[in-house]
């Protein structure tokens, strides 16, 4: 536990603040005490999760029943997922991430479709009223705030709608800056527990040489669309990296995006990523969270140039509309012959969520200049499945409808959808599938839309 002499020489902070610190300083398992049976407790997610506040929680799982928990996609193990704690834990994830996915399959868990932009607003509207919030914040400055840190974007409003904020202050959580702090007077209980924070690389180390092949050339692609002076959103993951390789030779680029990752970094430091030619925000990088490795919480510490904000500022289409040239870079799991993008479902098996994507579809598309991309590989499954399709897999969940889609790319090219026709969509897109299925794809193409 770091003492109180610790903080004091770490940041000045005044004698009456420390009192008032002190006061609510008790263990994660007394803290903990304060979830009742029937509770509905958010969770501060990402790479923030406060994983001493959940290993106490689930600590106590035989003195509690039916507690709701509420959260995005969280890194790391989810203990109350386990089978078997289906009587004490219910989940309700926004989004879901791999370590949720076996169990809303199975029905252990439950799945709620939303805008990234939305999420907040259930709480804020009291659509959903949380009994504790449990967030992982870094020790105070000297005026008793605390920032969130590397994830303020669906936490800081649910938190504040609270009860009861369990707020377990870490050193090794960045101070990030931005419409990110909380005050200790607004914090119930504290719990001092350092550790270091989850991290997601950019790639995953087992994607192998020839899938890295096409993220490079879908990165190509991408970057070819990218103009001087745009503002951009991506996420993280092998395209994203990819399509940052391509950028180095470009000018005055700004970032508006729901999650900021390692990947923008280089950039950043190259010059490239500056804000000045920045229609909102102007020389500001703004994000709502950060999916990463130390790297970038390194970068994200009292960094002035990076501000985060709640996600239903972030993501509000008509925020996200006023930056000019807005590229909003984003993937799918299949596209179909008229446009219709599948990415929270392979079939009727849920595998992610709706997220940030029509937020900033929708954003960029309203930008003066602006780009909405998706972007994904032509294939999966070495070749065998096609992800440009007839139709959609029955049950498969509509993201982006057929009306918001504008760019699709692939490692075979780009194409714009937007104004044309059904048979003019199905050319183009069988234009970029894999040359493996474009004699399918015309076939129905031909019996179906008359082309």
């Amino acid at each position: 536990m770091t003492s109180t002499e610790e903080i004091t020489t770490k940041n000045p902070v005044p004698t009456n603040l420390l009192r008032i610190y002190n006061q609510k300083l008790v263990s994660s398992d007394e803290a903990v005490k304060q979830i009742k049976s029937g509770d509905n407790v958010i969770v501060q997610p990402g790479c923030a999760v406060p994983s001493e506040l959940i290993r106490a929680m689930v600590r106590r799982k035989d003195e509690l029943e039916n507690v709701t928990i509420y959260h995005i996609l969280v890194v790391g193990e989810l203990p109350y997922l386990q089978p078997g704690m289906e009587k004490h834990f219910k989940h309700k994830a926004f989004f879901i991430g791999a370590n949720a996915r076996k169990a809303i399959n199975e029905g252990r868990s439950e799945f709620i479709p939303i805008f990234l932009s939305e999420v907040p607003l259930l709480f804020k509207l009291g659509r959903i009223n949380t009994d504790v919030a449990l967030i992982n914040v870094s020790p105070p400055d000297e005026h008793g705030f605390c920032s969130y840190g590397v994830d303020v974007g669906t936490i800081k409003t649910p938190a504040e709608k609270s009860k009861i904020i369990i707020a377990q202050v870490n050193k090794y959580m960045p101070r990030a800056l931005g419409d990110c702090f909380i005050h200790i007077n607004k914090i119930n209980y504290i719990v001092e527990h350092d550790e270091e924070l989850k991290e997601l690389p950019q790639v995953d180390p087992d994607t192998t040489p020839e899938i890295l092949a096409v993220f490079d050339k879908i990165g190509r692609n991408v970057a070819d669309l990218i103009e001087d002076g745009s503002t951009l959103q991506m996420g993280i993951g092998a395209i994203p990296d990819s399509v940052m390789k391509y950028l180095f030779d470009k000018k005055d680029l700004g970032i508006h995006t729901e999650m900021f990752s390692d990947g923008m970094i280089d950039l950043v430091d190259a010059g490239v990523i500056n804000g000045e030619k920045k229609t909102l925000h102007p020389g500001k990088i703004i994000a709502g969270f950060v999916l990463g490795t130390k790297k970038v919480y390194d970068f994200i510490d009292n960094n002035p140039i990076i501000e985060f904000h709640p996600q239903e500022y972030v993501n509000d289409p008509f925020i996200i509309s006023k930056n000019n040239k807005m590229v909003a870079i984003n993937s799918a799991l299949e596209v179909d012959l008229t446009g219709q993008v599948c990415a929270d479902s392979i079939g009727t098996k849920l595998y992610s969520g709706i997220g940030g994507q029509v937020d900033f579809i929708r954003g960029a598309s309203k930008s003066e200049g602006g780009k909405p991309i998706i972007a994904l590989p032509s294939t999966t499954k070495n070749d065998s499945i096609s992800r440009i399709v007839p139709t959609l897999k029955s049950g498969a969940g509509v993201v982006t409808s057929r009306g918001d889609v504008d760019y699709i790319v692939t490692e075979y090219g780009a194409v714009n959808l937007w104004g044309k026709t059904i048979q003019e969509r199905a050319k183009a897109l069988i234009s970029i599938s894999h040359p493996k299925f474009r004699d399918e794809l015309t076939k129905y193409a031909k019996e179906t839309f008359f082309i």
